[in-house]
C-alpha cells in the first residue's frame, strides 16, 4: 500500500491506489483490469504495445475430512483391564491430539503471459490451476496443538510447586487413633534412639509398623482411596514383578532384559543425573507420572507413594531385596532417590547374610564367646531393634579402646566377604618383632602366597575384614562438612584421622586375630605393600641378605598407625563392632522416604521423567528420520545436561527443557501429518517416495516450497486430488443444505461448468488472486521517452487493492 511520487532526472512516477472493501463486478477478472490499466496509461499511440501479464492464483485447503486425525487418546480402561497388561505404565503417550497441521495454501502460478494469449472475462476463463506451469505450497501450523507427551511432563513439573505433605493430601486420619496422638512412621527412630520407660523390645520397629498400616485400612474405606485396587494392583506388579511368585527372586537387576544397555540411551542417565532405564526408580517415575495425570492427580501421588514406602518397610524387615537395583554400592552418577534405594538394598544384603551366618552358626552349636556381658546384649536384641549409639555426634572426642570395641556397641558381623585389601601382593621375608601368640587364630579367608611373618616365620593368613560403608552422596556431603569443621589445629587433625581410620583399624584387629604373633610391620607388608622398604645389606658373615623397614612416614612420632596398631585386640570381622551399621542406615532411609512431600518427590523424579521423555522422542524421531529434529535433539540432550546436574535447578530452566521437548513432539506430528495426507507410505516406486518424503520435510522446514512439475508433478497429483475430495465433501453438503435451488441458477451453473471444461471445478474459487501488469509506453506525447508502466492488483474475501506505478517523461513538460 503506497500513494505518493518520485522524482528523477527527466522521470516523474506516480503511485496511486485503490482500497475497497466491496469489489465493483467489471474488476474482478483480467479484461476489467486491463481496461483500467490502459485508461490509467491514457498512451497515445494507436496500436498499443503489448501488456505482459503475471497471474497467481491461491487456493486454501482447510478440510481434511478424508483424513480423520490418526492420534486416539490413550484407552484408560484398557490399561487396568487384563488385556493390555500393566506393562502400559511403563510407556509414555505421544502425539498431537488435534491435527497440527491446520490449512494447506497452494499458489498457482503463469509468470509470463501476454494479453493476447489468454481469455478471462465474466463470463469464460482459460485459467485452469492444474495447467498453470509453476506451482508452490505453504503450510500453516495449528497454534500450539495439544501434545500429549508435553502435557504430561508439564503436569508432572506442576506438581514440583505443591507445598502439601502426603498426610495434608490424604487426610490427617491415615495415622490416627482415637483418643491418642498422631503415630507416625517417621518417628520410629527417634522412638528407638529415645531413652524409653518400655522394654525396647516392645517397641520394635516391625509393631509400630503394623500398626500404622492397621489404622490406614480402619481408617480408609475402599471408596476414599484415591487409587482403585485394580490400578494399584497393577503398578506394584509392573514395579515389583518378584512379588507375583512366591519365592522372591534373587536377582536385584532386571538389567539383563534390556539389549540395550550399553547404547547411548541407556547412558543418558549419566548426563540427566536421573536413573537406567530398566530401574526401579526410573518405573516409579512413570508410574507416578501416568498415575498424576490419568488417575487421581496428587492424591493418587500420595496414596501410591505411600503404598510404595510401607513396600520398602515390608522388604527390609523381611530381608527381601528390591528388584530392579544394580546391586553394589550406591551410584554416585543417579538421583540422590535411587542412590538412597540402593542404600537400602545393601542394608537388607547385610542383614540378610547375617541372618543366614546366624542360622548357620547355632545350627552347628558354635558360641562367639566375648569378653564382658555382650552375649547377654545379643539375645536381648533382635534384628529388628539393636542399640546403637550415633557415631558423627558421640564419638569424636572417644579414645582409641572404645573406637575399636566396646560392649554398647557389639554386633554380629558378616563373615563371608569377598572382597579384600591387597589380595595376592606378595613382599617380604622374615625377620622382626616377637610377641605373645598364644591366641588360637580366627577369621583367616586364605594363606597369603609365600609371605611369612616376621618373628615366628608362620605363614601370614589374608584375614576376613569387613567392608567399607557404602555411601550417599548427601551422607558424603555431612561427613565432608563434619570433617571440615574440626579445623586446623593439631587436635582437629588428629580427630579427623581417627574418624577416617575406623575401616584401618577393623582390618588391624582382623589381621591381628587372623596371625596371632605378628608385629606391625607385618601387617604394613600386606595393607600398604610400599610402605614397607627392602634393601640387600651385607651382614657379619659376610652374606647378603635382604633387611625391611618401615617407611618414614610410618616412623613418625605418635603416628596413627602405631597408636591403632597399639589400640587394636585381636578380634575376628564377624564380633567386631560393624563399620556399616545397617539396621541404623536402613532406618535412616525409610525415615527419609517416609517424609518426601510429592513436590519433594517430584523434583527427585523430573530428571527421570525428562530423560524418559527424551528416549521417547529419540523414538519416535527415529521412524520418522527428519534431520533438523535430530539436531534439536541433541541440543536438548546437552542443554538438560548441564540444568540437571546441578542440587536445585531452576524452575524456569526446567520449563525450557520441558518446552523444547514439546515444541519436537509438535514437529514430529506434523511430519507424521503430512506424511498421512500425503500418503508417502503407500507409494510403490522407491523414485516416487523419496521425492514426496524429500518434500514433506521441506514443507516442514520452509515457509514455502516449490512442487516439481507443477500439477502433472507426483505431489501436484496428490495435491489436485486432495482439492477434489474436498469439493465433493462440500458439494455434497451444499446440495444438502439447500435442496430444490432456483432453476436459473442452475442453468447458469449448468452453462459455466461446460464453459469450464469441468476441471476448474475441481478446485474452490481462489481465495486470493493477485494479477501484475507491465508494460514500456511513452507518455505523455508520443514522442517522450518509453517509460516503464506497472499495476498490482490483489483479490481476497475481504480485500481488494489496486497499487499503480506509472511513468512520464518530464523533459518537455
Amino acid at each position: 500500500m503506497y500513494v505518493g511520487e518520485c522524482q528523477g532526472p527527466g522521470v516523474r512516477t506516480d503511485f496511486e491506489m485503490v482500497h475497497l472493501r466491496k469489489v465493483p463486478n467489471q474488476y474482478t477478472h483480467l479484461s476489467g483490469l486491463l481496461d483500467i490499466f490502459k485508461s490509467k496509461i491514457g498512451c497515445p499511440l494507436t496500436p498499443l504495445p503489448p501488456v505482459s501479464i503475471t497471474i497467481r492464483f491461491t487456493y486454501v485447503l482447510q478440510d481434511w475430512q478424508q483424513y480423520f486425525w490418526p492420534q486416539q487418546p490413550p484407552d484408560i480402561d484398557a490399561l487396568v483391564g487384563g488385556e493390555v497388561g500393566g506393562l502400559e505404565f511403563g510407556k509414555l503417550p505421544f502425539g498431537a491430539c488435534e491435527d497440527p497441521i491446520s490449512e494447506l495454501h497452494l499458489a498457482t502460478t503463469w509468470p509470463h503471459l501476454t494479453e493476447g494469449i489468454i481469455v478471462d472475462n465474466d463470463v469464460y476463463s482459460d485459467l485452469d490451476p492444474i495447467q498453470a506451469p509453476h506451482w508452490s505450497v505453504r503450510v500453516r501450523k495449528a497454534d500450539n496443538p495439544q501434545c500429549l507427551l508435553g502435557d504430561f511432563v508439564t503436569e508432572f513439573f506442576k506438581v514440583c510447586r505443591r507445598k502439601e505433605s502426603a498426610d495434608e493430601i490424604l487426610g490427617r486420619s491415615t495415622f490416627e487413633e482415637e483418643g491418642r496422638e498422631i503415630t507416625d512412621i517417621t518417628h520410629a527412630l527417634s522412638k528407638l534412639t529415645e531413652p524409653a520407660p518400655v522394654p525396647i523390645h516392645k517397641l520394635s520397629v516391625s509393631n509400630m509398623v503394623h500398626t500404622a498400616k492397621k489404622k490406614i485400612r480402619k481408617h480408609r474405606g475402599i471408596e476414599e482411596s484415591p487409587l482403585n485396587n485394580d490400578v494399584l494392583n497393577t503398578i506394584l506388579l509392573y514395579l515389583f514383578p518378584d512379588a507375583a511368585s512366591e519365592k522372591p527372586l534373587d536377582g536385584t537387576s532386571s538389567a539383563d532384559n534390556n539389549p540395550s544397555s550399553e547404547s547411548e540411551e541407556y547412558n543418558l542417565y549419566n548426563q540427566f543425573k536421573s536413573a537406567p532405564s530398566d530401574s526401579l526408580t526410573y518405573k516409579l517415575a512413570l508410574c507416578l507420572c501416568m498415575i498424576n495425570f490419568y488417575h487421581g492427580g496428587l492424591k493418587g501421588v500420595a496414596h501410591l507413594w505411600q503404598e510404595f514406602v510401607l513396600e520398602m518397610r515390608f522388604r527390609w524387615e523381611n530381608n527381601f531385596l528390591i528388584p530392579g537395583l544394580a546391586s553394589g554400592p550406591p551410584d554416585l552418577r543417579c538421583c540422590l532417590l535411587h542412590q538412597k534405594l540402593q542404600m537400602l538394598n545393601c542394608c537388607i544384603e547385610r542383614k540378610k547374610a547375617r541372618d543366614e551366618g546366624r542360622k548357620t552358626s547355632t545350627s552347628n552349636n558354635v558360641t562367639n564367646t566375648y569378653p564382658g556381658d555382650a552375649g547377654k546384649h545379643g539375645d536381648q536384641l533382635g534384628p529388628d531393634n539393636l542399640k546403637d549409639v550415633d557415631k558423627e555426634k558421640g564419638e569424636v572426642g572417644k579414645s582409641w579402646d572404645s573406637w575399636s570395641d566396646s560392649e554398647e556397641e557389639f554386633f554380629e558381623c558378616l563373615s563371608d566377604t569377598e572382597e579384600l585389601k591387597g589380595n595376592g601382593q606378595e613382599s617380604g621375608k622374615k625377620g622382626g618383632l616377637k610377641e605373645m601368640a598364644n591366641l588360637k587364630p580366627e577369621g583367616r579367608l586364605h594363606q597369603h602366597g609365600k609371605l611369612t611373618l616376621l618373628h615366628n616365620g608362620e605363614p601370614l593368613y589374608i584375614p576376613v575384614t569387613q567392608e567399607p560403608a557404602p555411601m550417599t552422596e548427601d551422607l558424603l556431603e555431612e561427613q565432608s562438612e563434619v570433617l571440615a569443621k574440626l579445623g586446623t589445629s593439631a587436635e582437629g587433625a588428629h580427630l579427623r584421622a581417627r574418624m577416617q581410620s575406623a575401616c584401618l583399624l577393623s582390618d588391624m584387629e582382623s589381621f591381628k586375630a587372623a596371625n596371632p604373633g605378628c608385629s606391625l610391620e607385618d601387617f604394613v607388608r600386606w595393607y600398604s605393600p610400599r610402605d614397607y622398604i627392602e634393601e640387600e645389606v651385607i651382614d657379619e658373615k659376610g652374606n647378603t641378605v635382604l633387611k625391611g623397614e618401615l617407611s618414614a612416614r610410618m616412623k613418625i612420632p605418635s603416628n596413627m598407625w602405631v597408636e591403632a596398631w597399639e589400640t587394636a585386640k585381636p578380634i575376628p570381622a564377624r564380633r567386631q563392632r560393624r563399620l556399616f551399621d545397617d539396621t541404623r542406615e536402613a532406618e535412616k532411609v525409610l525415615h527419609y522416604l517416609a517424609i518426601q512431600k510429592p513436590a519433594d518427590l517430584a523434583r527427585h523424579l523430573l530428571p527421570c521423567v525428562i530423560h524418559a521423555a527424551v528416549l521417547k522422542v529419540k523414538e519416535e524421531e527415529n521412524l520418522e528420520n527428519i534431520s533438523s529434529v535430530k539436531k534439536i535433539i541433541k541440543q536438548i540432550i546437552s542443554h538438560s545436561s548441564k540444568v540437571l546436574h546441578f542440587p536445585n535447578p531452576e524452575d524456569k530452566k526446567l520449563e525450557e527443557i520441558i518446552h523444547q521437548i514439546t515444541n519436537v513432539e509438535a514437529l514430529i506430528a506434523r511430519a507424521r501429518s503430512l506424511k498421512a495426507k500425503f500418503g508417502t507410505e503407500k507409494c510403490e516406486q522407491e523414485e516416487e517416495k523419496e521425492d514426496l518424503e524429500r518434500f514433506v520435510n521441506c514443507l516442514l522446514e520452509q515457509p514455502e516450497v516449490v512442487v516439481a512439475g507443477a500439477g502433472r508433478g507426483h505431489a501436484g497429483r496428490i495435491i489436485h486430488k486432495l482439492f477434489v475430495n474436498a469439493q465433493r465433501l462440500t458439494e455434497s453438503s451444499d446440495e444438502a443444505a439447500t435442496m430444490s435451488p432456483p432453476e436459473e441458477e442452475l442453468k447458469r451453473m449448468g452453462s459455466l461448468e461446460e464453459r469450464r471444461q469441468n476441471s476448474v471445478s475441481d478446485f474452490p474459487p481462489p481465495a486470493g488472486r493477485e494479477l501484475i501488469l507491465r508494460t514500456t509506453v511513452p507518455r505523455p506525447a508520443p514522442y517522450s521517452r518509453a517509460l516503464p508502466q506497472r499495476m498490482y492488483s490483489v483479490l481476497t474475501k475481504e480485500d481488494f487493492r489496486l497499487a499503480g506505478a506509472f511513468s512520464s517523461d518530464t523533459s518537455f513538460f
